[in-house]
């Protein structure tokens, strides 16, 4: 009865997110005699629905052909349906249930585009308790558990109280990461991301104790402005965890234990903090994050604290004063519109050229969080976000075959994402939050409880399984639209489940030096690929258990396959003549059975 796909620049011009203040070319094709009239109704978010005529624009292939052009006069989500009245005066709407599952049009307005550092190169995140210690004698907090077992398993079971208190440090450091910047650098690594390195009682560092203050037991503030030194003599840049709706209760915010020689909000009424927190009744009952009585949250939208973190004297200007970069911003979601757009507009402020991504576990062009429609993308706000929508897709095809979730995933981020976001999407196949990804690709049943995840391996077969599958994952990571954020020690092989056991220590002399070599030429091949940083991205397969798409600008091109079926297979695709992973030319483009190729121009 019709033809439409939105993704086609022949049906809707331009494809992908627009710039606000321009027009949209719609078509659709009607089966030919069996429309009289077709309408496209259109609306801003939650605005009142508008009504446009489409003109009959001939016949083509046995079609009416009937086209429009919407005038988008204001930055916003807008959602479209077409309305068509048949031959014998009913009516029918594209897609089926109309406005209730309309096509979606991201308008954006007047946004710098994503920072040129970012594109091309490669995040490297690191969680600085485990990833390397210098051995230097910084000092630990009385509370603190200094494990000399480097390597060894991560406390997670509770106290008798119930409470996991994330005590226990290895002695990762920011020195330990200078000692390490050679090997970052032979990774291609062009941007370190930090876990929380301010001081706070746990070794994961998201219960701030001073929003000012780098953690003694990582260096403090001078071992902070070492690294950022040597890693600029490198070209890396630093990203820092922005942790800000919610601190610890051993901060000198709130300073339940009244180990800062401050005032805080727990201890008084009085306290310059006490307005920053949510008090049902004073001291012992409070808003808390996810109802952890460790963790308070912050009114965001309390005016000192938003000019504590944002003011010309405020934490973002004091760090970037520092040498800081660029920001990830935790449970960016919580995180209200009140707060986020001073925040992202201190950070521009203090360096134009600061990347602002988020944290975000969903599309994040039309996320609803706590009934409000976010516009992160919009204009003011984010540069990027963490994709796990991609993640998840990467999995679900090397492990399970499903090209068709992977194909409608890359739909959607082309889609609804500007192309100055889709670019400097941080791409991640694991986090601080995640299992391994080996862990995840090898295991037939993963590990549910603690106590499994604790003891769990995989052995040679799962393990040589799961380093296949990762090749190919990293692969897609790498050469899919965005930035790939490499999770350390994914590249050598770490293996663990949910948190704590994502959080082994860097296991330093035990690497596994087949996977590195693997990670140094993919990041080779984004170097030597620039289309790699900002190319559009082409679907050429996604069928037979094979996933092929290019990346390019004119004509300048890359193709890139995996096939994760049991067979080899030919690409019919024109134009390639030379196997960039092979290094060789060829004469047809065969992907081997569980493999991967990148072809170019010889």
């Amino acid at each position: 009865m019709f033809i439409f796909d939105p993704f086609d620049a022949y049906f809707r011009s331009p494809t992908g997110a627009v710039q606000a203040y321009g027009g949209l070319q719609l078509k659709i094709k009607l089966r030919r005699g069996e429309a009289i009239g077709a309408w496209v109704r259109w609306q801003i978010d939650g605005g009142e629905m508008q009504k446009t005529p489409m003109e009959f624009q001939g016949i083509t292939g046995g079609y009416d052909l009937y086209g429009c052009e919407l005038e988008i006069k204001t930055p916003g989500l807008y959602w479209y349906h077409f309305l068509i009245q048949t031959v014998h005066d009913g009516f029918f709407t594209v897609p089926e249930n109309g406005a209730d599952s309309a096509f979606q049009i991201t308008a954006y307005g007047e946004v710098e585009p994503t920072r040129n550092w970012i594109r091309g190169g490669l995040i490297y995140h690191i969680f600085v308790d485990r990833f390397r210690r210098s051995g230097k004698p910084y000092a630990l907090r009385p509370s603190a558990v200094y494990r000399a077992d480097w390597g060894g398993c991560p406390t997670f079971r509770p106290d008798e109280q119930g409470i996991v208190h994330n005590n226990d440090f290895f002695g990762g450091d920011l020195d330990g990461i200078i000692e390490k910047l050679p090997y970052l650098t032979e990774l291609g690594v062009t941007c370190i991301y930090l876990s929380p390195v301010f001081d706070a009682a746990s070794n994961h560092k998201y219960d701030t104790g001073d929003y000012m203050a780098i953690d003694p037991a990582f260096g403090g503030d001078a071992a902070f402005a070492r690294l950022c030194a040597a890693a600029k003599e490198r070209g890396i840049q630093i990203i820092l965890d922005g942790v800000f709706n919610h601190v610890g209760v051993d901060s000198r915010y709130f300073n339940r234990y009244g180990n800062y020689d401050a005032v805080g909000a727990y201890q008084s009424r009085e306290s310059p903090y006490f307005d920053w927190f949510n008090f049902q009744e004073w001291p012992d009952q409070y808003d808390a994050w996810w109802d952890i009585e460790l963790l308070p949250a912050v009114n965001e939208g309390n005016p000192a604290y938003i000019d504590y973190i944002c003011g010309p004297d405020g934490v973002i200007a004091h760090w970037t004063k520092q040498g800081v970069s660029g920001w990830r911003l935790d449970v960016v979601d919580e995180l209200p519109d009140e707060f986020l757009d001073p925040l992202c507009a201190a950070m521009r402020r203090e360096n134009p050229d600061t990347f602002i991504a988020g944290e975000v576990w969903e599309d994040a062009s039309n996320k609803i969080a706590y009934g409000v429609r976010r516009r992160y993308f919009l204009g003011g706000q984010l540069d990027s976000v963490t994709n796990y929508p991609l993640k998840n897709a990467i999995i679900a095809y090397v492990k399970h075959g499903d090209t068709a979730q992977l194909a409608e995933v890359m739909d959607m981020l082309c889609q609804n994402y500007p192309a100055h976001v889709l670019h400097g999407l941080m791409n991640v196949l694991g986090s601080h939050d995640t299992m391994r990804i080996l862990t995840v690709l090898g295991g037939e049943h993963l590990p549910q409880t603690k106590e499994e995840m604790a003891h769990y391996k995989l052995d040679e077969a799962q393990l040589q399984r799961a380093k296949r599958k990762l090749k190919q994952a990293s692969l897609l990571q790498y050469t899919l639209p965005g930035t790939p954020c490499l999770y350390y020690g994914d590249e050598a092989g770490m293996e663990g489940g949910d948190d704590p056991f994502c959080r082994y220590c860097y296991p330093w002399d035990g690497e596994d030096q087949d996977l590195i070599a693997w990670y140094v030429n993919l990041a080779k091949l984004r170097r030597e690929y620039p289309v790699l940083g900002d190319g559009r991205y082409v679907l050429k397969q996604a069928r037979g258990g094979v996933f092929a798409f290019t990346r390019g600008q004119g004509r300048e091109q890359i193709l890139v396959a995996v096939n994760v079926s049991d067979s080899d297979t030919t690409l019919a695709v024109d134009g390639f003549d030379y196997d960039l992973l092979g290094d060789e030319p060829v004469d047809r483009l065969v992907v081997r059975a569980g493999g991967s190729a990148v072809f170019g121009v010889g």
